[in-house]
């Protein structure tokens, strides 16, 4: 599940039109493939990849650590599932996935630093999977058709 470069073309593949939505991730909308790759790639960051049973790539993830030095121990992630793929719990088994892995990696806790309050869907699921809502950032996120929403911030301890 760890990508490697040969995954780039189906990682973009799914990267490319959440970016030119623009409605769940901070990111320009008319970002070129090379600054999204150093996005999702940057050095602090490991890459995972959900196959499906033709072994194309259904979904992927990022885990890092959410600060650095005295903050390190606290994970975040970041994940995209392929538009034809969504709703079909893709999503959720990367979050399981991110878990288990932060937890393998001693993280003692996970936090979502900007979920987009429209992104009903993504609330939802991450509520499911056991994070709390802890704080509203107000009119945080410029969404491209709603203008102005609010993003959320989510946790789950792991330990």
């Amino acid at each position: 599940m760890t990508a490697d470069g040969a995954d780039w073309a189906g990682i973009w593949a799914i990267l490319e039109p959440v970016v030119r939505e623009g409605e769940t991730y901070p990111l320009d909308r008319d970002l070129g493939e090379e600054a999204v790759r150093a996005y999702w790639h940057a050095a602090d960051k490991q890459v995972f990849v959900a196959r499906d049973d033709k072994d194309a790539i259904v979904g992927t993830y990022y885990l890092k650590p959410n600060s650095t030095g005295p903050a390190a121990h606290v994970a975040n992630c970041g994940y995209a599932v392929r538009p034809d793929q969504r709703g079909k719990g893709v999503a959720q088994a990367l979050c399981r996935h991110s878990l288990e892995e932060a937890r393998r990696q001693g993280y003692r806790a996970m936090q979502y630093n900007l979920v987009v309050s429209t992104n009903t869907r993504a609330v939802r699921l991450w509520q499911h999977m056991g994070f709390a809502l802890v704080g509203t950032l107000p009119g945080a996120f410029r969404h491209p058709t709603l203008g102005y929403v609010d993003a959320y911030v989510m946790v789950q301890e792991l330990v």
